[in-house]
Parts: C-alpha cells; structure tokens; sequence
C-alpha cells in the first residue's frame, strides 16, 4: 500500500508568536487550514485578542512545541535568536522550523542543529502594477488579507523533500499567492534589507524629502502629491516594463544629469556581502 506523503500526512503545527501583528494574521490563515495549530502568545494583550478576535486559546510554548512537525517563528528579527535558542531542547530532530524573514537566518541566529530543517519565506506584497478591481483587495498594501502577491523561499537546511510542506505552510500564510519563487536564504538577503530597504526604501524616503521642498518652494501640497505619485505610476510602467513605451529627449537627459547628483558612484557597493551583513547586524 501507498504510504501517504508527509504533506499530505496529519501535520501539527505550532505558531510562536501568534498574538502579535504578524502572528495574528497567521492565526487566522492557519485556524483555517488542513494543519492541526497550537497557538502560543506571551503577552496578556495578545492573547486576549486572539481569544476575542479568532475564539483561539493559547497553549504553553513546552505544549505547542511537543511532538509539532512545523514550528513558525512569528517573532521580531531581534527575537528569533533568543525564542530559537529557548526552544530548541524541546524540539525533535527533523521538525521543520519556518522563519519569516531572511535576516535572522543569513546572520546565523539559528541553533546550529544540522538535525532540524530551517525553510525561510518572505511575501513579494502585492504589486504595484496589478488587476485588483475589489477595494478590499486595492487598499491592501500589506498582503496577505484579500489581494494577491507573489512570494519568495529558500530551504536553508534540511531533507529536500521538507520544501513542499514548507512551500504549502507558506502559500497558507501569505494567502492569495500568484507566483511562489524558491531562492537561496543569501539571495533572500540580497532582495531585503539589500534591494527593497537599503535602496527603495531610501529613494522613496528621498522622493518624499523632495516632494516635501517643492511644497516648501511654494507648491500647494495636494497638487506636489497627485503630480508625484502620477508620474511614480506612468514611469515606473515604462521603467520596468510594465507597457511598451520611451521617454522624450527633455526626461532622458533629466536622468543623465539627475542621477549622478543624486547617486555615488559606488553606490551597488550595498550588495556586497560585508555590506549587506553589517546592514543585517544592525537589524538583528
């Protein structure tokens, strides 16, 4: 007789972490999942609100984590070291640790038990550039509650056949998923803090200053903001490729001159590894 495949196999699940902002929403996708959950929050608050919100009761982490195939650390990047650490006693060899951001894991705040699996996953958030028509879905920017994202994971450690049921956590978790891309925990780490904060997030950051001069030259701040955040959407379609399209000579040659002004020339020097690990320390 077939035997049945550890992702289809009865899976106990245990969510450290579950009160919190994150942990909350994960609750509510995994309550409503094939996984049995054990819910662990330590905070009075956090579990008050589980209670009220999701009817969820927590357990004790020494309960949660008995015999659970699949812990979840939904915890800050500056707790996953000390939660890891603590429970790791309690955990058998071949339970599957999932951990929600890269930092933690590429800084190496992770038990150095070669008999656990350690699988990383991180959501993409839903794009800018997307077919949302429900206004549930347009007005949620995180992800995760009602509009669709892409996401991103990376099996640290661990037996091979351990990514399916880690991918199949994940796709529960960041629910709706489109594209779920598996990558290398230093690629992870190369996408954030590298690409989306040490970069994006700075040159919107700087995006913002520079709408907020223009204000202060004189500009009336409703108009400074429809302008901006307009031209962000019909550049960035022809930057990226969202629509076939060129810019006139006046905006190619307002790049040419813009962005050394604005850039130093060593600027992709935020990818080299030492960079992005002291960019992580400060993090973690």
């Amino acid at each position: 007789m077939q035997q049945p495949s550890r992702t289809h196999a009865m899976t106990t699940i245990a969510l450290v972490g579950a009160g919190g902002k994150m942990g909350y929403r994960l609750a509510g996708k995994l309550k409503e999942s094939r996984f049995t959950t054990r819910y662990v929050e330590v905070s009075e608050a956090g579990r008050e609100r589980l209670k009220t919100g999701l009817g969820i009761d927590c357990s004790s982490v020494e309960e949660a984590v008995a015999g659970a195939e699949v812990v979840v650390l939904a915890v800050p990047d500056t707790a996953i070291g000390k939660v890891a650490a603590d429970i790791e006693p309690s955990l058998r060899p071949g339970t599957l640790i999932v951990v929600l951001d890269a930092a933690a894991p590429f800084a190496g705040h992770l038990p150095n038990r070669p008999d656990l699996t350690y699988f990383v996953t991180h959501p993409c958030h839903p794009p800018i550039f997307n077919d949302e028509t429900d206004i549930e879905a347009k007005r949620d920017f995180f992800g995760g509650v009602a509009a669709k994202q892409h996401i991103v994971s990376s099996l640290m450690q661990g037996p091979e056949e351990h990514y399916a049921l880690g991918e199949e956590v994940a796709q529960i978790i960041w629910a709706p998923v489109m594209r779920s891309h598996r990558i290398s925990v230093e690629q992870m780490a190369l996408l954030e803090p590298g690409l989306s904060e040490t970069v994006c997030a700075s040159l919107l950051d700087v995006m913002r200053e520079a709408m907020d001069e223009v204000v202060r030259r004189g500009v009336p701040r409703e108009a400074a903001r429809d302008f901006l955040l307009g031209h962000m959407n019909v550049l960035g379609a022809v930057i990226f490729e969202e629509t076939p399209g060129v810019f006139s000579d006046a905006c190619n040659k307002a790049i040419e001159f813009g962005k050394p002004m604005l850039m130093r020339d060593d600027w992709k020097r935020v990818f080299e590894p030492q960079e992005l690990a002291a960019s992580i320390r400060r993090i973690t």
